[in-house]
C-alpha cells in the first residue's frame, strides 16, 4: 500500500480542484498521422500525451485529408482522448472534469463514470483510497454532440496482438478461416515476432505507437499518486480508431472468461476489468448508440478457459522462443521468473509442455523455486487476494495443477507441488473438474456462428 494514501488524495483534489479536456490536433506528414491531446490540471500543469499512427500501403488511401477531417474521424480522435485522460486526472483525482470539446449526454456522463470508477479499482484499492460512485468525480461538458456515422467497412478482422500465448491461439485460429490483420500498440519484440512467425511482416501489421507525457512521470517521482488504469478499455477505442483506417469490419480481441473473476475475493476490484464481459457488453452497446453500427467488437477467446487456451497454444511449437507475458520483463522482452505472470503461465502450461521444454522456455525450473510459494498461494485461493495481473481463475490454476499431478504421480515431485500437495486445494480440487473445465465452453460471449465454429473446431 502507498504510505498516506487516503490523506494524499484528500489533499491533492482540494489542492487541485478540477481537470479539463481541452482539445487535441490531428495531422497528416509525410510518416502518417500524428495526434496530439491537452489536458490541464487546474491551470497548473499541462499535458499533451498523443500517438502516431504509419501510413502503409493498405491505409493510405483510406487515411487522406477529407478523412481525417471527417466528422466521424473526429469523434473517435475525441473518444480516444476520453479514455487517455484517466491516466493524467488519477494524479490528483481532481472533483471537477470539464470536457470542452464535446458535449456528452447524461447516459453518456454515466458510462465513462462507470468505466474510470471500475476501471481504477485497482488503484483505489492499493491507495487506501475509499470513495464512491457518486463522489469521486463529476463530469461538466460543451461543444458539439458526438454522433453515430458510418465507416464502410469490409466483411475482414484486425487481431490486437501482445505477444503472449492468448493472441498466438487467437491468430492461429482466426487465420484459417478470415481474412485478418494484426494491430500492435506500442510494438515490442514479443508482438513483432509473434507476428512473424503467424506469416505476417511490418508492411502488412497495423500499428500506434503511443507516448506518454513525461510530465506526468514527474508528477509521479514528485509524490503524486499513481497505480493500475484500465489499458484494455484504452485499447478498445483505439482498435477502432484502426480498423476505420484499416477497413476491417470485426475486431477479436483476445479475452478469456477468467478475466471475469474480481482480483479481490467478495469485492469488484478487478485488474482485468476492462477485459471483463461487462466490460465488453457496456463498450458493444456505447459504440452502437453513440459511435457507428459497422464495428464488430467482441472478444474472440471469451467461450474458452485458460486451460483451453493453453492446451491449444501447447500445439504450435513454433511460437515457443517468441512469446511473452510477463509484465516485469516486457522492456528487454523476457521472462523473468520471479512475478506472479510468470509462474501463471508455466502453471497453465505444464500440464501440455514437458518440464525440460518449459525451463528452456523460461531459462529456470519455476517449480523448484521456493520463492514463488507466496504467489502459488496467491494465484490458488489459499490467500484471498490474487495477484494484480492478467491471470486465471483459481479454479483453472487448481485444475492445472491437479493435471500436472495426476500426469507424473510416480515421480519426486518439484518443492511447490510438494508444497501444494499439503494444502487444503489438493483435496477440494479433483482432475475430474479438470476434465469438465477442458471440454466445457463459457456461453457468455458475442461470437457469431462462425467466429465460434473456430473454436468448437480446435476443442475437437
Amino acid at each position: 500500500m502507498q504510505p498516506g494514501g487516503k490523506q494524499l488524495y484528500e489533499q491533492l483534489r482540494n489542492e487541485y480542484p478540477f481537470f479539463v479536456y481541452e482539445g487535441f490536433d490531428a495531422s497528416l506528414n509525410a510518416d502518417g498521422l500524428k495526434v496530439a491531446y491537452h489536458f490541464n490540471l487546474s491551470d497548473k500543469y499541462s499535458f499533451q500525451p498523443g500517438f502516431t499512427l504509419p501510413f502503409k500501403s493498405f491505409n493510405r488511401k483510406r487515411l487522406d485529408a477529407n478523412f481525417l477531417n471527417s466528422a466521424g474521424f473526429q469523434d473517435l480522435l475525441f473518444h480516444i482522448g476520453m479514455i487517455e485522460l484517466i491516466s493524467y486526472w488519477k494524479a490528483a483525482c481532481a472533483r471537477r472534469v470539464i470536457i470542452k470539446i464535446r458535449e456528452l449526454t447524461s447516459a453518456q456522463v454515466a458510462w465513462w463514470k462507470k468505466v474510470y470508477f471500475h476501471g481504477l479499482g485497482e488503484f483505489f484499492y492499493t491507495n487506501e483510497i475509499e470513495t464512491g460512485f457518486d463522489d469521486f468525480m463529476q463530469i461538466e461538458s460543451s461543444g458539439i454532440r458526438t454522433a453515430k456515422h458510418i465507416f464502410s467497412l469490409n466483411d475482414s478482422v484486425l487481431v490486437p496482438v501482445g505477444g503472449g500465448k492468448d493472441s498466438v491461439v487467437a491468430l492461429e485460429l482466426l487465420r484459417k478461416d478470415f481474412e485478418i490483420r494484426p494491430f500492435i500498440l506500442n510494438a515490442r519484440g514479443a508482438s513483432l515476432e509473434t507476428s512473424y512467425k503467424a506469416g505476417f511482416s511490418n508492411i502488412t501489421i497495423a500499428e500506434v505507437n503511443r507516448t506518454l507525457d513525461p510530465l506526468l512521470l514527474k508528477l509521479n517521482d514528485e509524490g503524486f499518486l499513481n497505480g493500475h488504469t484500465p489499458f484494455s478499455a484504452l485499447l478498445a477505442f483505439y482498435t477502432l480508431l484502426v480498423a476505420a483506417v484499416t477497413g476491417d469490419k470485426h475486431i477479436a480481441l483476445s479475452n478469456e472468461s477468467s478475466a471475469n473473476e474480481p482480483t479481490v475475493a467478495g469485492t469488484d476490484v478487478n485488474h482485468q476489468y476492462s477485459k471483463s464481459y461487462a466490460f465488453e457488453k457496456d463498450f458493444r452497446e456505447y459504440v452502437a448508440t453513440y459511435i457507428s453500427d459497422d464495428f464488430n467488437y467482441f472478444s474472440f477467446l471469451r467461450p474458452m478457459n485458460e486451460l483451453q487456451i493453453a492446451m491449444i497454444f501447447a500445439l504450435n511449437v513454433r511460437y515457443y522462443p517468441v512469446f511473452k507475458s510477463c509484465n516485469v520483463g516486457s522492456k528487454t522482452d523476457i521472462w523473468c521468473g520471479h512475478c506472479p505472470k510468470c509462474l501463471f503461465a508455466w502453471i497453465i502450461l505444464s500440464p501440455f509442455i514437458p518440464i525440460n521444454e518449459l525451463i528452456h522456455i523460461f531459462g529456470k525450473n519455476l517449480y523448484e523455486d521456493a520463492g514463488m510459494i507466496g504467489y502459488l498461494k496467491e494465484l490458488t485461493g489459499i490467500d484471498e487476494v490474487k495477484p494484480f495481473e492478467c491471470v486465471g481463475t483459481m479454479d483453472e490454476v487448481n485444475a492445472a495443477l491437479q493435471l500436472f499431478i495426476k500426469q507424473h504421480n510416480r515421480e519426486k515431485w518439484p518443492l511447490l507441488i510438494d508444497y501444494y500437495s499439503n494444502t487444503s486445494n489438493f483435496n477440494d480440487y479433483k482432475v475430474s473438474q479438470s476434465g469438465e473445465l477442458l471440454q466445457q465452453l463459457n456461453e457468455e460471449h458475442f461470437l457469431e456462428s462462425r467466429f465460434l465454429d473456430c473454436i468448437k473446431k480446435a476443442l475437437l
